[in-house]
């Protein structure tokens, strides 16, 4: 027979386990109420990746993106020079909520985007996704990213 503690030590194992598959590296989860949606991403973190970002590629596959992160969370304006492809720029807060979408935003256009005073991350994906997908302001995200602090939608 097996005991409770023994079954109660597997179920937390495996939620455990559970939570860290739904929380990698290359994967970002987003959710209203709705929808929920997920991407495949790279990172940029370093001031180097995120001044390369997506320039010189001539497509991003669907559901697919990067995310550049702000720490600590400052004033982030992105412009489209040198990128030949449509996006939509989501401006997100340190708790992984979405506070401002930018919808469309054209290749190689050099008008700042701006994203407001205390941006800690950006996700860009293909144009026209972000309304397909109903992001918008308040729209909760989860990557790791956002374990250290106090994330709406934790890891």
């Amino acid at each position: 027979m097996i005991r409770f503690s023994t079954v109660l030590a597997i179920v937390a194992v495996l939620w455990a386990q559970g939570a860290q598959a739904a929380c990698r590296e290359d994967r970002i989860s987003l959710k209203n109420e709705k929808t929920q949606v997920g991407f495949d991403i790279e990172v940029a973190v370093t001031p180097q990746e995120r001044a390369r970002g997506l320039m010189f590629r001539e497509s991003l596959p669907q559901r697919s993106g990067m995310l550049f992160v702000f720490d600590p969370p400052q004033p982030v304006a992105f412009w489209m020079k040198n990128t030949l492809i449509p996006l939509d720029i989501i401006f997100l807060n340190r708790l992984g909520a979405v506070v401002h979408v930018h919808d469309n935003a054209i290749p190689g256009d050099l008008t700042p985007i701006e994203g407001g005073d205390s941006v800690y991350a950006v996700l860009e994906i293909n144009a026209g996704l972000a309304a397909r997908y109903l992001i918008t302001p308040g729209t909760e995200v989860q990557h790791k990213v956002f374990s250290q602090g106090p994330a709406i939608w934790p890891c």
